[in-house]
């Protein structure tokens, strides 16, 4: 087996690796200019992947944080990069480095890298859900990436809940935006048994809950996989997050059900790189 480059866009930061068997064996991490031009971050995307590639490498996975042409290779409307509106990131990369390209969204990376590499290898229905300055959800349906029409698949976090959605009430953000402060300070201080910090985490873990019965109700997975920065503080909500879940209508679904916490933290770039093994496999497919 040939070495497969995988690439993480977060926006600020992209994160390249080269794998060879489930192996990060060469990387970088770069910070961009995501405020500049479209042409200037394709190049900065280009002079990071140039870092790590080489004659070996067979393929390239990339995972970027919006919506993709999966079968043009086109990325459109990246929020964190307001100059990419439309980028046949597919075309110009394989021109550039003459070896197939595959690309889709960071959170069918993450759930992707955890079926041939983390924690769901012995599932065939599995949601990776990443709760970070955002909500993110992959969805493997039969071994299959399910990516939907527009790559829009499994994007759970836009439902509507209380007086917003859940990608409000589940992300970072909302630490800010309910309590002025910042995960890591919540984190901390939950760490030290503050009483403020613990009581927000456990009103976290029911929101939570909530989101992962909605998942329930429109995946039926065997496991969940939970990813993402909040995943850390896992310990602190899981308790309340359980409660809810256990509340779900449909009891023998919760019978075989796992919901973990991911293990391993370069899933993301693995991920991508997964992409290209998966269509090697014929399973990167649309139902």
């Amino acid at each position: 087996m040939k070495p497969i480059i995988g690439v993480l866009l977060e926006g600020k930061t992209i994160k390249v690796g080269k794998i060879l068997d489930g192996n990060i064996i060469k990387s970088c991490t770069k910070i961009i200019d995501n405020r500049a031009s479209k042409e200037h971050v394709i190049s900065e995307v280009i002079t990071a992947i140039d870092e790590v590639f080489d004659k070996e490498i067979e393929g390239i996975g990339i995972g970027v944080p919006g919506l993709v042409d999966l079968n043009q290779g086109v990325i459109y409307q990246i929020q964190k990069i307001p100059s990419w509106k439309e980028v046949h990131i597919k075309d110009i990369l394989e021109s550039r480095f003459q070896v197939k390209v595959y690309v889709n969204n960071d959170a069918n990376c993450f759930a992707v890298g955890e079926k041939y590499f983390g924690v769901a290898k012995n599932y065939e229905n599995i949601v990776g859900l990443i709760l970070g300055s955002g909500v993110g959800t992959g969805v493997i349906f039969k071994n299959h990436l399910y990516s939907g029409t527009n790559c829009g698949a499994g994007e759970l976090g836009y439902l509507q809940y209380k007086e917003h959605d859940f990608e409000y009430y589940c992300s970072t953000s909302y630490f800010k935006e309910k309590y002025d402060l910042d995960f890591k300070t919540l984190y901390k201080r939950a760490k030290q048994d503050d009483k403020i910090a613990l009581a927000i985490f456990e009103q976290y873990g029911q929101d939570l809950g909530n989101l992962i019965k909605a998942i329930l109700l429109v995946a039926d997975p065997e496991i969940i996989v939970i990813g993402g920065a909040i995943s850390n503080a896992f310990s602190f909500f899981k308790k309340e997050m359980f409660r809810v879940v256990k509340t779900f209508m449909y009891k023998h679904v919760l019978n075989n059900l796992k919901i973990v916490v991911s293990e391993n933290k370069n899933i993301d770039v693995l991920g991508a790189s997964a992409l290209f093994y998966d269509a090697q496999n014929n399973t990167l497919k649309k139902y």
